[in-house]
């Protein structure tokens, strides 16, 4: 992001201001353009979008495998979901489609989302969720109301999602806010990570 900001307006601190955690794509590029005092429209949205996607390919294929890691438990658990009879596995990200294909490709994990809600779907996450949910209920042709939708996420913000659209939401503290911080935010349960044998009965059994 840092790159397309300074390739497009020169000004590589666009987003060093305010934290990214929890955003989507288009949100923080909207919010750097207002800082920056440059004109704020789709077009120029759009543009450091692109910028950032092209740079990001580039950049993680520089960076050594050992610089890249799918968090303890959770690529078990998708496989175990998807082996499930009536689960369906998706994405929700507020990465723009490019851009998390780029990153999940690189960990080989893409191919196991069939679905999913990107930023480029909303900027704002609540329905970035709830069009990735309803794609997920479109799977088994059924109405998105008689699906039990799990959120896993480790944000506060993914939290507000999950509730936003009526989810259950199992927060995990891989990123920058403890379990405990997940829990208090509403997360019906909340793990260090998901490699804690109680993580996969919440996802798989509700329990």
């Amino acid at each position: 992001m840092e790159l397309a900001f300074e390739k497009l307006h020169g000004r590589r601190d666009a987003c060093d201001s305010f934290s990214m955690s929890g955003m989507t794509d288009r949100a923080i590029v909207r919010k750097a353009l207002s800082i920056i005092g440059a004109p704020v429209s789709e077009q120029a949205i759009s543009a450091v979008v692109d910028s950032y996607v092209a740079h990001l390919s580039e950049e993680v294929h520089k960076v050594d495998d050992s610089a890249f890691r799918v968090h303890p438990g959770m690529r078990e658990a998708v496989h175990a979901a998807r082996a499930r009879a009536g689960f369906a596995v998706g994405l929700g990200t507020g990465n723009v489609r490019p851009g998390a294909r780029v990153k999940l490709e690189r960990v080989r994990i893409h191919d196991q989302f069939s679905f999913g809600g990107f930023g480029c779907d909303h900027e704002d996450r609540v329905e970035l969720i709830r069009a990735g949910a309803m794609a997920g209920a479109a799977q088994f042709g059924v109405p998105f109301a008689e699906c039990r939708v799990v959120i896993i996420g480790d944000t506060p913000k993914d939290v507000h999602a999950a509730k936003g659209i009526g989810a259950e939401c199992i927060g995990v503290g891989t990123g920058n806010f403890s379990a405990a911080q997940l829990r208090e935010a509403g997360a019906e349960w909340a793990f260090a990570d998901f490699s804690e044998p109680a993580a996969l009965s919440a996802l798989l059994d509700g329990r």
